[in-house]
């Protein structure tokens, strides 16, 4: 599971393209990964995450998830202030459900020791 990856501490590579959240939907006969659109908000999602943390996001990068101070990325994800990249996204709602929720559900954790 990715999340429990994370949450143990794994580094996140940023990649261009589909990546291992990706990897199940690959197999289907026109995966919506490859679509410009998909891209586009990637680059919307890099771009309000390198301003929040004053810092280009680029494909190459390579960091720990405790590195990105995820409660204040959640806060700022709720509170909308870092959501261009959910523009027309099928999981916006969701995600904002979640958000709403203060991550109560949410797999992965930042708190380790």
């Amino acid at each position: 599971m990715i999340a429990g990856r994370l949450s143990a501490g794994e580094e996140i590579e940023i990649v261009e393209g589909p990546d291992d959240i990706c990897a199940p939907l690959l197999t289907d006969d026109n995966p919506h990964c490859h679509l410009g659109r998909v891209s586009e908000r990637d680059r919307a999602a890099a771009n309000d995450v390198g301003r929040f943390l004053k810092r280009p996001i680029r494909p190459g990068d390579r960091f720990l998830l405790s590195d990105m101070r995820i409660p204040h990325l959640r806060a700022v994800f709720a509170s909308g202030d870092i959501r261009s990249g959910c523009q027309g996204c099928e999981w916006e709602d969701f995600c904002t459900n979640i958000a709403h929720e203060n991550y109560r559900e949410a797999a992965i954790s930042w708190d380790r020791k």
